[in-house]
């Protein structure tokens, strides 16, 4: 796999500081039941890292000290954590909403019996994965099968009230190197395809533009097209973007238990920093005000600025 970190800096990305801490997303773990040809994170049924109990207890701790409400779960598949029931679990008791990236396949999972009840009877918010409409763009973008799956899953989740008393939002990501489309349009799109074609219903539709790093970065330099998409997310950068975007709020833990400033830094190892101190980890967190703190900037940023903008919570201007 091709390293694109040396492609991407040193950078020329406008400075950023941080705001006020309102969000921890947590990686529970590299190990996924899928391999998509997208994913950042490059996670798969054969990687080993997970999140010990030992981290996820300091987690928890750090949880019920801070001012932090919103705790968002992703992976890999965070669901195949063996401490992720007992995680949301705690958090939920603390009060703290919870986001589960779900990559919906997984809840089929033997292992998984139970997880979407449990998910439900906890109020937890769902992000699931479904990067189109169309059964053979999302074949070919995570496997054979896939999408069918999801549409069953899909609909149990319909059933335990997700899309209508709970919150169930789609993620969206261009299939090759483009940008996503208008997000509230491609919504409608979504939205009257699964409900007049598979009777399903979700709230809202998040798009994701494709970071040039790990294995959709990789394939970028394969096929010698890195440099065409660093130049369509610099020529579609917009300033105005920049008040909004993620990493102003929000940390990424990773499942060692260090800090970095969004999921895409931790895929790319650049460690939030504080004073020019080393690597931070949760358990220094606690005695740690990040606001005002410079965030570790690189060209991949650019994908979070360009166009209408993008980040976890989807278009930053829908």
């Amino acid at each position: 796999m091709h390293d694109t970190l040396p492609l991407l800096m040193p950078g020329d990305f406008p400075p950023l500081q941080r705001g006020r801490l309102e969000t921890l997303q947590v990686n529970l773990g590299y190990l996924c039941n899928q391999s998509c040809l997208h994913c950042h994170v490059n996670a798969g049924p054969k990687r080993k890292e997970v999140m010990t109990a030992a981290t996820l207890d300091e987690l928890i701790c750090y949880l019920e000290a801070s001012a932090v409400r919103t705790l968002d779960l992703t992976g890999g598949a965070p669901e195949l954590n063996p401490g992720f029931r007992r995680l949301v679990k705690a958090a939920r008791e603390a009060g703290i909403r919870v986001i589960d990236r779900c990559n919906l396949t997984v809840l089929l999972e033997p292992g998984q019996q139970g997880t979407a009840e449990f998910l439900a009877e906890n109020e937890v918010e769902i992000v699931a994965s479904l990067p189109c409409y169309l059964e053979e763009n999302v074949d070919n973008q995570r496997g054979d099968g896939c999408f069918s799956v999801s549409i069953r899953v899909l609909r149990l989740l319909n059933g335990l009230g997700y899309g209508r008393r709970l919150p169930l939002n789609l993620m969206y990501n261009p299939q090759g190197p483009t940008l996503p489309p208008p997000q509230d349009a491609l919504e409608d799109d979504y939205k009257r395809h699964l409900a007049e074609n598979y009777a399903v219903h979700f709230n809202r539709l998040l798009t994701l533009t494709n970071m040039p790093i790990k294995r959709f970065g990789s394939m970028l330099v394969s096929r010698g097209g890195f440099d065409d998409y660093m130049s369509l997310l610099r020529t579609a950068h917009r300033d105005e973007n920049l008040d909004g975007v993620m990493c102003r709020t929000l940390v990424s833990v990773d499942w060692e238990g260090y800090v970095y400033d969004c999921d895409f830094n931790q895929m790319l190892g650049l460690h939030t920093r504080v004073n020019g101190k080393g690597r931070l980890h949760i358990s220094d967190l606690r005695d740690t005000d990040l606001t005002g703190n410079p965030i570790m900037v690189a060209n991949h940023c650019f994908g979070c600025t360009a166009g209408q903008g993008s980040g976890c919570g989807g278009a930053l201007e829908p």
